[in-house]
């Protein structure tokens, strides 16, 4: 790895160098810090073939023949965009870093393409004020691999009672808020937190699973749970939640995001929310995508999650609404969990999927997204919702050199992971699709030998 580049130039005071564009022969002359050479490169005019030249930590030229540099990578057939954004990553810092930390979190983000993650606050301490928001920003900031931004809490310490502080985290510069974990149940106090976070120009992102019909239940509520005999949770704990929080969104005009879609029908409410004009957006996890409640006979416990895998048609309903953009973006819901945590019989393990890594892969080989959706939906529309000003935007001259590159039609099969923990059950699996490098401002994070 390069070196990284300073935190203060997350937050430049003020404006951007004037770098030449592609034509100007200075910048095609100039000795370059690295060249991506012969990619597909989604630019602000498109897809096109180029090369992008890096000095500095800024593309200084996309065009051809761009001249020398300290290091040229052969991009051919493959797809050049900026760096990958996550909404939803559980990275456990602080208080629960035997399952995963910034560090090794950040590890993971850079090694499946990620530039910037958006952490969420259910640690310990949960992150219900300014001054644990800015801890996990400068814990990542320390680590460098990628950016970490933290969502904060709704209600105070994720109990679902009182609001919490939200002016303080708006003021360290959360923007998104949610007690991701738990749903907040409470709806007189979603409604008076939605009304806070509008003015103050937020996003309210909810856990859309209603607590009482899913409290007892560890999988789908289907024909698997009944021959297995397991306690199971119905569709309808999900839709209940996200019908009740769409007409709260109508009624306080807030940006409402929902969480890990898993039904079609929840499917059919955001994308009617959409045709009435409200300001709804919407994720869906990579495993969502990827399994449904017949992996789940297995029982083996890396396939509980929360929400459970559903339905195989609402596993095709789910990549039908992320490719017609109905969805608006893949988030990988990255839960890590220690070993003997896992471990244990379905019922009593913990929920969640690592997911860091093999997002990308999900996004070409399961969900078929061609490049101009995939960064779209990986990418673009993830850093727009989280108001990431310098994430996110397809690749210009002057800009930041965050970017990734992914061989699409790369097949292989994950064997290991950068995370603390190993609840994946992509390990072992053949994918198609695979990031090969990312850069961060410049600094190349991750990279894979071709």
């Amino acid at each position: 790895m390069t070196n990284v580049p300073s935190s203060s130039s997350r937050y430049p005071t003020g404006s951007r160098p004037e770098w030449p564009s592609s034509s100007d022969s200075s910048a095609v002359s100039a000795m370059h810090d690295i060249v991506l050479a012969n990619g597909s490169v989604l630019t602000s005019a498109g897809v096109r073939k180029a090369s992008v030249a890096v000095q500095g930590g800024s593309i200084v030229a996309i065009g051809d023949d761009l001249g020398d540099s300290t290091r040229t990578v052969d991009c051919a057939a493959k797809w050049i965009g900026p760096a990958l954004v996550d909404l939803h990553a559980h990275l456990r810092e602080p208080g629960q870093e035997w399952k995963e930390d910034i560090a090794s979190g950040s590890r993971a983000a850079a090694a499946g393409g990620y530039g910037a993650v958006i952490a969420m606050p259910n640690t310990d301490p949960p992150i219900d004020a300014g001054h644990l928001a800015r801890f996990v920003r400068d814990r990542g900031d320390d680590v460098g691999l990628v950016d970490v931004f933290s969502a904060g809490c709704i209600s105070l310490g994720r109990r679902g009672e009182t609001m919490s502080h939200l002016d303080d985290l708006w003021n360290a510069g959360v923007r998104v808020f949610t007690d991701d974990g738990d749903s907040v149940k409470n709806a007189a106090l979603l409604r008076a937190a939605m009304e806070y976070i509008a003015a103050l120009g937020g996003v309210v992102s909810q856990h859309a699973v209603d607590p009482d019909l899913s409290a007892a239940g560890f999988m789908h509520e289907g024909a698997v749970s009944s021959r297995l005999g397991m306690y199971a949770i119905p569709s309808q704990a999900d839709d209940i939640t996200i019908a009740r929080d769409i007409t709260l969104a109508e009624m306080t005009g807030a940006h409402y995001h929902v969480q890990h879609l898993s039904t079609a029908s929840g499917v059919k409410l955001i994308r009617s929310a959409k045709e009435r004009g409200l300001r709804v957006t919407s994720e869906v996890s990579p495993h969502h995508l990827t399994f449904d409640h017949t992996d789940v006979a297995t029982t083996h416990s890396d396939f509980k999650v929360m929400p459970p895998l559903r339905e195989p048609h609402d596993r095709a309903a789910l990549v039908e609404g992320l490719l017609d953009g109905t969805i608006d973006a893949i988030a990988t819901d990255h839960a890590p969990h220690a070993a003997l945590e896992k471990e244990v019989p379905f019922e009593h393990a913990p929920n969640g999927i690592l997911g860091l890594e093999w997002a990308a892969s999900v996004a070409i080989g399961v969900a078929g997204l061609d490049q101009e959706r995939f960064f779209d939906r990986m990418s673009i529309r993830p850093a727009a919702i989280a108001q990431l000003e310098h994430h996110g935007t397809p690749l210009e001259v002057g800009g930041d050199a965050t970017m990734v590159v992914i061989d699409p039609s790369d097949v292989w099969v994950p064997v290991s992971t950068e995370s603390k923990s190993r609840n994946a059950p992509y390990l072992g699996r053949q994918m198609t699709g695979r990031v090969h490098m990312t850069m961060l401002r410049g600094s190349v994070t991750h990279t894979v030998s071709s």
